[in-house]
């Protein structure tokens, strides 16, 4: 007979089949400490200004379209350069069309048609034989060609009444048009095209306070005159009484106060704004800023030195734009007699020591760190009594928590006694 074995409990390998509370504690700690590569899935975000500058809005159910008309300048103007040539061959085809189709019935009316071969006979327009003639004597008096083989009499007063308006007609159609042409061809956007903005946002240490950063360069030699830079957070909000705003604006302080947002624009600048208590990230921590959704709108204005005319250049950055724990790379050096700015690095970052805790964090974590040098410089014998009551156990936990926090003092800030 065959010996039945007893049944005997599998056994668990090592780092397999753990209890269910340790695998959520496991799972708990893992999501706490985000490896610096690992990022957190998110929905596509919409961009309200495009990387390029273009506003992602597009009107609609707009009913009154004949605010579109009342200023047909500007309505000519914004038109894309299909429908503008098609608008611009249009007003000078039909107006030519039209009166050559009225000196066409002058013709007709007057019999002139009927007498083409009586020498006798005095038309309005010489050698007007049919509408093509018409149609061309209208295209050279409105162009003022004159070519000489048709000509009006002075036996013709509707013709001379004629003439006169179509004179004026014409230079003001030539004006509107010449005019929409080279506001068209003279406008600014694509010098806006040479205007760069770094692909990415950054968030460093400048100064021991934490600062949102982004670099802007100028590729021409012909400088922005009068530049000036602006920040927009456009974010989503919820009021306190429950009223819900989409796409809410707040400015980003980029130097108003101080000036530092007029821009000598000669080389390639990193625009700073500092997170203090009056900016919006002042209680964002580096998982709280990955796992919020917001778009930073930047806007550069100035000048251009060629033209006098004003120039705006726009980018944005979302949230997986912003890398936390980075600086720019350094684009400028000395040559000799000059200064070369190498832009093949003007996008790169590097990564840079950065606490992970909020700026209100660091700054408390500063003020407790003051405090305590304040504190310990007058008596060495209190920091003695003081070490001896707390025991090492405690030293370590608030060790622990600060280095939780992400918050630890740089080791130049350490007290030497």
């Amino acid at each position: 007979m065959q010996r039945i074995q007893p049944l005997q409990a599998p056994r668990r390998r090592p780092g397999r089949d753990l209890p269910a509370a340790a695998t959520a504690m496991a799972q708990e700690n893992a999501a706490f400490s985000p490896g610096p590569e690992e990022q957190p899935r998110r929905r596509g975000r919409q961009r309200y200004v495009e990387k390029d500058g273009r506003c992602n809005v597009q009107q609609g159910n707009v009913r009154e379209t004949y605010r579109y008309l009342t200023d047909l300048f500007t309505t000519l103007v914004d038109l894309q350069w299909r429908l503008s040539l098609l608008f611009f061959v249009l007003a000078y085809a039909l107006t030519w069309l039209f009166f050559g189709a009225i000196w066409w019935l002058i013709a007709y009316g007057r019999g002139d048609l009927e007498h083409l071969e009586d020498t006798a006979w005095t038309p309005c327009v010489n050698n007007l034989n049919g509408f093509v003639a018409a149609f061309l004597f209208s295209i050279e008096t409105e162009t003022t060609i004159g070519y000489g083989h048709r000509v009006i009499t002075d036996q013709c007063p509707e013709g001379i009444v004629l003439l006169l308006l179509q004179a004026i007609l014409g230079s003001m159609v030539n004006a509107f048009m010449v005019g929409c042409m080279f506001v068209k061809i003279s406008q600014p956007n694509k010098r806006a095209a040479t205007l760069v903005f770094s692909s990415h946002a950054v968030v460093s240490l400048r100064d021991g306070r934490l600062c949102l950063m982004f670099r802007v360069g100028d590729l021409r030699s012909s400088h922005i005159v009068e530049a000036s830079i602006r920040a927009k957070l456009i974010r989503s909000r919820q009021t306190l009484e429950g009223e819900f705003i989409p796409l809410h604006q707040t400015d980003l302080s980029v130097g108003f106060d101080t000036g530092d947002d007029r821009l000598f624009l000669v080389s390639p600048l990193v625009i700073s704004h500092e997170i203090d208590a009056a900016s919006p990230f002042w209680e964002a921590s580096r998982r709280a800023l990955e796992r919020d959704d917001f778009e930073i709108v930047v806007i550069l204005e100035g000048m251009v030195e060629a033209t006098g005319m004003t120039c705006q250049a726009r980018s944005s950055y979302l949230v997986d734009e912003v890398l936390w724990g980075h600086r720019f790379t350094s684009v400028l050096t000395l040559e000799d007699g000059f200064y070369e700015v190498d832009y093949a690095s003007f996008h790169q970052t590097f990564e840079v020591p950065t606490p992970s805790c909020s700026a209100r964090e660091l700054a408390e974590a500063a003020a407790r760190l003051d405090a305590h040098l304040y504190w310990s410089i007058p008596s060495r014998l209190d920091e003695k009594v003081e070490e001896e009551g707390l025991g090492e156990g405690a030293g370590e936990e608030a060790g622990a928590d600060k280095e939780q926090n992400g918050c630890l003092p740089p080791p130049e800030s350490e007290s030497k006694v």
